[in-house]
């Protein structure tokens, strides 16, 4: 057996138009597919250019959830105790940084120098941890 691709991803959020608002207008994600399914919205972004690996905006609830644990999920969510984070790179995490602090993105982090490169932290409208990140060559 071998696997060879990671393709999609999900994480949670409380309104997809307001995802999509965050997560194109504001981080600059591209649409990849917005289907209705009758039972949900079907609804993933991905990096520009990269088709291959999406991300679903995810409503909790039906069908992969019944309507307490739903509830539930939307709870921990907004306060910000899900497990839920992404990690995006960028050529330029500084000046990545300043834009977002420009369009009223929430910071967590502020740039700092590790190891592997430079990165901050942010967090969408609905507590999802994301990492954007400058990584250093080799």
């Amino acid at each position: 057996m071998t696997l060879n691709a990671l393709t999609r991803s999900s994480i949670y959020v409380l309104d997809q138009d307001a995802a999509l608002d965050f997560y194109v207008g504001k981080l600059g994600l591209e649409v990849n597919t917005d289907v209705d399914l009758g039972f949900m919205r079907w609804l993933t972004v991905n990096v520009p250019g990269d088709r291959s690996r999406e991300i679903l905006l995810e409503k909790p609830g039906p069908p992969a959830l019944d309507p307490a644990t739903a509830e539930q999920v939307r709870e921990l969510l907004t306060k910000g105790a899900m497990g839920g984070w992404l990690s995006i790179t960028t050529d330029d995490a500084r000046k990545t940084y300043e834009t977002l602090v420009a369009k009223g993105v929430e910071i967590t982090d502020e740039p700092s120098e590790k190891s592997y490169g430079i990165d901050f932290g942010i967090r969408d409208p609905f507590g999802n941890k994301i990492r954007i990140g400058q990584m250093r060559e080799g």
